[in-house]
This record gives structure tokens, sequence and C-alpha cells, in this order.
């Protein structure tokens, strides 16, 4: 797959001071941040549909990932609950968007997905995103089995070194289930924002 910059409608440009003052509204404004390799931000092309691999929700059954993506644009970002780093400031970011899709078409969805699947459980994920104040309508939370984190990484192109372990771009789904968009790391709301309603303005080839 390549990697191209959309047209005039692509996201805006991100800044890290906004992403530090939603941290300090939160309480996490002395976390530290990180380097982090990624992949090339921008559009995917072609856009490559989601693996089948099974992820569990906070409630309900196990279903490939896929399932959750399907029918709607969705921003997935990958974290887990201990992470003490990186993760705490992508869950302000989310709650900032979540904030701005108030009046947002309601198939727009977050999906914050696990790469601890040791760790986090339902009740851990539930945790995670009540501390946020994630709306189930909106933003949901899930992790794959423990032999389904590497595939996921794989194919998100979404490992990094250092304490995280993975990489804070947010990655955009279109309604089949398709990745269609990278951002840069630890992204703006506004480019999140952007970067569905691209997303959901863009027309599939053919």
């Amino acid at each position: 797959m390549t990697f191209r910059a959309p047209s005039s409608s692509s996201p805006a440009g991100w800044t890290r001071r906004r992403l530090l003052q939603a941290a300090a509204a939160t309480g996490f404004g002395g976390v530290s941040w990180g380097a982090h390799a990624h992949a090339a931000a921008g559009a995917v092309v072609p856009p490559v549909a989601a693996p089948s691999l099974p992820v569990a929700p906070v409630r309900g059954s196990a279903a490939p990932l896929s399932s959750f993506l399907q029918g709607h644009h969705t921003a997935v970002q990958l974290m887990f609950t201990g992470c003490s780093a990186v993760c705490p400031i992508q869950g302000a970011l989310f709650a900032d968007v979540q904030r701005q899709l108030a009046s947002a078409p309601p198939d727009w969805r977050l999906l914050s997905v696990s790469i601890d699947a040791l760790s986090d459980g339902p009740a851990q994920l539930r945790a995670w995103l009540a501390r946020f104040g994630a709306q189930d309508a909106r933003w949901r939370a899930a992790v794959p089995a423990v032999n389904g984190v590497d595939p996921l990484f794989d194919f998100l192109q979404g490992r990094a070194s250092g304490l995280d372990r993975h990489t804070s771009q947010v990655f955009v789904f279109d309604r089949q289930a398709q990745l269609v968009f990278r951002t840069v790391d630890l992204p703006s709301a506004q480019e999140v924002l952007s970067a569905l309603q691209w997303a959901a303005r863009r027309r599939p080839p053919g």
C-alpha cells in the first residue's frame, strides 16, 4: 500500500499544546512525551480491509474487529489501561473528540483497542472508558486475544519502541471497515475530526 496526502479537505495540522491542555484538564499534565516510530501519515491508498481477528468488547461476546467497524466511520486508537505515559493523553484526546462529536452524524464512532490482552478485560476497559467520560453510543473499547495482538500490530503497522510499545497515531476506517487514513502521532482533536469528515466525504473508487 502507499500513502498520500488527501485533497484540500484533508485533516488540519496538529498541535501538542491542545493535547497538553486536554491532559491537564483531566489530571495528566505531568505525563511525559515519548518518541514513537510510526507508519506514514495520510490517506491509505488503496484502502485496506480490517482483519477478521476477534476482539472482546466491554459488553457482549467477542466478534471480528471488522464487525465493530462495519457501517460506521470510526477513529481507532491503540492503548492499554496500565499505561501511565501516553495513553492517558490519548484518552483525553478522544474525550475532546467525543465532546466535539455532539452534533456529528451518529455513525461517527471512536474505538479504543487495548494491546494488553493479559491484563485488560471488560472490567478494566469499562473503568478506563468511565475515567474519560466515554458515552457508549460514541466511544467503545475492545481487546484482542493474546494471539491477536501481533496480527493487529502488523495490520496497523502500530508497533513502537519505548514505554508504550505502540504508536499514538489514530487510524480512521470507513463504513466498509476499510482503513482509509492514518494521522500523525498524537494528533489534535481537530485533526481526528477532519479525518473522520474526509472519510465520510470520500467516494470509493468505482
